[in-house]
């Protein structure tokens, strides 16, 4: 069973950084590409970033590039969000995903507030 759990989130004044990070379990970490994604309240669920299985190259939302920054560890199964200049429109839950045989799965997501 595959299983993702989110941890980092929390309260940060605009500017300021936080780094999420995801562990993951039931499957062969290194063969999949991963993803954050994240969802604030009335809107969809956004990719944020994503990182291919051998962490070489990723892909960022516009609104998040040159500040966020995925990275993967395929030893101990994490995967990293480091998210610098945070601005209040990036509050949001934030998700970790994975494509597993032709299926989306998520964890239950970590919450980041961020105060002007």
């Amino acid at each position: 069973q595959v299983r993702l759990v989110e941890l980092g989130g929390g309260l940060v004044q605009a500017g300021g950084s936080l780094r999420l990070s995801c562990a993951a379990s039931g499957l062969t970490w290194r063969n999949y590409a991963m993803g954050w994604f994240r969802q604030a309240p009335g809107k969809e669920r956004d990719m944020v970033a994503a990182i291919r299985w051998s962490g070489d190259s990723a892909y960022y939302a516009n609104s998040v590039k040159d500040r966020f920054a995925i990275s993967r560890d395929n030893i101990r199964n994490r995967l990293s969000l480091q998210m610098n200049n945070l601005e209040p429109p990036d509050t949001a839950a934030y998700y970790c995903n994975v494509q597993f045989r032709g299926s989306p799965y998520w964890g239950r997501g970590t919450q980041v507030t961020v105060s002007s």
